[in-house]
């Protein structure tokens, strides 16, 4: 093919873009730079008009998309269902028709303007002269009509999850446990109170540790003061343990966060193997000691303070008031009554939040 005849095919688009640099260089090159001002302007070339419409007409008004018209609704329904659905359209009252799909709202007062200006429905087809109703959502109305027991299904309802502790679980799940085991890590022993549902501490105990934090670190002899803990515990449905707020970006407290953290994973570890299988769900969860904190009122700026004084409020209470708080045994108040004093508070500091976060435990369930 010559080069002209390339030239000649190109697109419009192409050519009209071509005009005006190839006419200005011939202005130049034929009769200087005053031609370009003495020369008239040719006529740019005329391009092929192009169509811009919206979805809904593209197929009627393009001529390069037609694909015919599209088939008449009367075409694609029986007789028997024609007469159905022309029934209920031309004599249901406005409140059942608003009970068919896409008809609530405007449409089904649309449909009752329509049949009071212009009498009944002739024929499906004329269904689409109403004002909101095309072809296609007419389809999806005489569909409905047909087919009334087809409801949309309804959105199933999230579960409902405990925030405050980790990993969450279904609120019902919790609510249904009996007993917990609440567990505190401290930097010399383990404490732990096993609480049932009333609130009544059954259990509190606490038990040193002698190889924590003492000399060089060795991960057997961790492992056997955590498992010898775990193994005086009693069962539960579940364990609670808690999550201590530390940061490692603390270098002075860096040793103690890495103390937790390593204690905290040998308990997870430990106490779900003797959990056993449990139906995929967690048996073994922590709750936040600050979340604790919070509950209590225990935060004075971005500290928590001790909740001796709390928790021996909490035993007289049990003893000398009907429907406590929080009930415990009167061998526990015998055995415990002197044990949060102000001067000796630090011997027992992991028994008071242990009992803490078993209390705050049922009644963030109860609460919410």
């Amino acid at each position: 093919t010559s080069a002209p005849a390339r030239r000649d095919q190109r697109h419009p688009a192409v050519r009209a873009q071509m005009w005006l640099p190839k006419r200005l260089l011939r202005a130049v090159v034929t009769e200087g730079w005053h031609g370009l001002f003495r020369s008239p302007m040719a006529t740019p070339p005329k391009l092929p008009p192009r169509f811009l419409h919206c979805t809904c007409c593209r197929r009627s008004h393009s001529p390069e998309r037609s694909g015919g018209a599209q088939p008449s609704l009367d075409s694609c329904y029986t007789e028997a269902q024609r007469t159905a659905i022309l029934q209920v359209l031309n004599h249901a009252p406005e409140s059942q028709l608003a009970g068919v799909k896409l008809l609530r709202g405007r449409k089904s007062a649309n449909i009752m303007e329509y049949r009071a200006r212009h009498g009944p429905f002739p024929d499906l087809e004329s269904v689409v002269n109403v004002p909101l109703l095309k072809h296609k959502t007419a389809a999806v109305v005489f569909h409905s009509i047909l087919h009334p027991e087809e409801k949309r299904q309804p959105k199933a309802q999230p579960l409902r999850t405990a925030k405050f502790v980790k990993p969450e679980l279904e609120w019902k799940t919790l609510q249904e446990a009996s007993s917990i085991v609440s567990i505190v890590c401290g930097t010399s022993r383990i404490a732990w109170a096993h609480v049932d549902r009333s609130p009544c501490v059954q259990d509190w105990q606490q038990e040193e540790c002698q190889h924590f934090m003492k000399g060089t670190y060795l991960a057997s002899s961790y492992l056997e003061d955590v498992g010898a803990v775990v193994d005086r515990m009693p069962e539960a449905d579940f364990y609670v343990v808690e999550k201590p707020g530390m940061s490692l970006q603390s270098a002075t407290l860096f040793p103690v966060t890495v103390h937790m953290r390593t204690v905290e994973a040998m308990l997870f570890a430990l106490l779900a193997g003797r959990a056993g299988d449990s139906g995929g769900v967690p048996r073994v969860l922590n709750m936040m000691r600050m979340a604790v904190g919070r509950h209590f009122g225990l935060i004075v700026g971005d500290s928590r303070t001790s909740g001796a004084q709390l928790v021996q409020q909490l035993m007289t209470d049990s003893v000398g008031r009907s429907g406590p708080r929080l009930a415990f045994p009167p061998t526990l108040v015998v055995r415990y009554r002197n044990a949060f004093r102000p001067h000796s508070w630090n011997q027992g500091e992991e028994m008071c939040d242990a009992v803490l976060q078993a209390l705050a435990f049922y009644e963030l369930l109860s609460d919410s």
